[in-house]
């Protein structure tokens, strides 16, 4: 085979390919919408030696306006500093560096350029020119700092709703009860476990007078603030303030005076109070009741809340009767009163749906026969301990989910 050098058609043709090869590079570098500059890293404060088209449109600045010049020109009021450093170190380094600073075109507009420098080396691997590749990113900067801005207001309102929410939380866990009444003969015991947000559990035992008692356990629906405000507000409702109480009436026989309302005054007055409140569509179960500590008897209501159950003999069965309409959905709903006298040694207890209806990772319910279960097996603890032996079987049953209800449990047992 002959040589190139010998062969004077083979070294045209080789001239003319690689002519061809420069003039389709050139012609790529010409039309790049990209800026591209080529800057010579031989020569004092590397100016610019080539500009394309690109780089005029992005900057404004012509091709011969630019040459001869470092390219930080186009810096001005509000170029990083430290951008800028870094981009002077990379160069001093003679290293690759990508940055995206604030540049300033001709007509002074700021625009946001990611600007990209590849050192070029020659075959002893000295650098002898730099090629800067420069991008608008000027949207995509606003739009990213947008959402940068927006994430910091979210986090921050983030922040104060969980002050607030921590702040209702703390405010509903101080309206439940310091200590159960001392009665003799009786004694009372509760539980109660939030979850991760403020719920609208609440329940308290109330001396109404000398030998009454008032017994409430409610459940409002829903969670979050909204539920918290009114479980506070019942709370209020549900006191022994007469004048503020709903646990009270006007005596017909003496004016002027107040006496202790029956659970189905208490409730249905409940009802249509709050059942007014259509625009907020909340509503409450509850089951309310009067202890008379001298007779054991129980006169309650169930507007909707969970059946309470009885233990007596070795066995706790729910009682069948309860049932009613949740307080707040119905104006004219109407409410039955029911009763049970406690025997020495029975236990009435009392829970929200977060026992009944915590679930395990199979999402499987815990359910009142597992309730029933416990309760029967812990029958010769103390009530105390009984209530927190089921929340902990409870809470055990819904560990890897977590806790997504508020449980409450109220216990009433007889011992005389």
């Amino acid at each position: 085979m002959i040589a190139a050098k010998h062969n004077p058609l083979a070294a045209s043709l080789d001239t003319q390919l690689l002519r061809a090869q420069l003039e389709l590079k050139n012609r790529a570098l010409a039309s790049s919408a990209e800026g591209i500059t080529i800057a010579d890293a031989g020569l004092p404060d590397n100016p610019l030696i080539y500009a394309n088209a690109g780089f005029e449109r992005l900057t404004g600045y012509s091709v011969a306006e630019v040459i001869g010049r470092n390219c930080r020109f186009l810096q001005g009021p509000g170029t990083d500093p430290e951008t800028v450093a870094v981009l002077r170190t990379a160069i001093q380094n003679r290293t690759a560096v990508t940055v995206t600073l604030l540049n300033h075109r001709k007509d002074g507009t700021p625009f946001w350029n990611r600007l990209s420098i590849t050192p070029v080396r020659d075959a002893e691997g000295a650098v002898t020119h730099f090629i800067g590749v420069q991008s608008d990113v000027t949207e995509e900067k606003l739009a990213k700092d947008a959402l940068q801005e927006a994430n910091e207001r979210l986090e921050a309102a983030s922040r104060v709703m969980k002050r607030d929410l921590a702040a209702a939380a703390e405010v509903q866990r101080s309206l439940l009860p310091v200590e159960m009444p001392h009665v003799s003969g009786m004694r009372f015991a509760y539980r109660f476990r939030p979850c991760g947000d403020v719920g609208g559990d609440c329940l308290n035992v109330l001396p109404l007078d000398g030998r009454r008692l008032g017994v409430y356990i409610l459940d409002v629906s829903g969670h979050g603030v909204a539920a918290a405000l009114l479980s506070v507000t019942l709370s209020h409702v549900l006191s022994v303030v007469p004048g503020r109480s709903f646990l009270y009436q006007p005596c017909p026989e003496n004016p002027g005076q107040d006496c202790i309302a029956p659970p189905v005054q208490v409730v249905t007055r409940l009802n249509r109070h709050f059942a007014k409140a259509t625009a907020v569509s909340q509503f409450f179960t509850m089951i309310y009741g009067i202890l008379d500590t001298e007779t054991a008897q129980f006169r309650y209501v169930s507007a909707g809340h969970l059946s309470p159950v009885h233990f007596r003999g070795g066995v706790a069965r729910p009682i069948p009767e309860a049932g009613g309409i949740p307080v707040g959905l119905f104006p004219e709903a109407t409410y039955r009163e029911e009763s049970i006298t406690l025997s020495k040694g029975d236990r009435l207890y009392f829970c929200t749906d977060g026992i009944l209806e915590a679930e395990n990772p199979a999402e499987e319910a815990f359910g009142v026969d597992r309730m029933l279960e416990i309760l029967t097996r812990n029958q010769d603890a103390l009530l105390e301990g009984t209530l927190s032996s089921l929340m902990q079987c409870v809470d055990d049953w819904a560990a890897a989910a977590g806790p997504a209800d508020d449980a409450s449990l109220l216990a009433i047992e007889r011992n005389w």
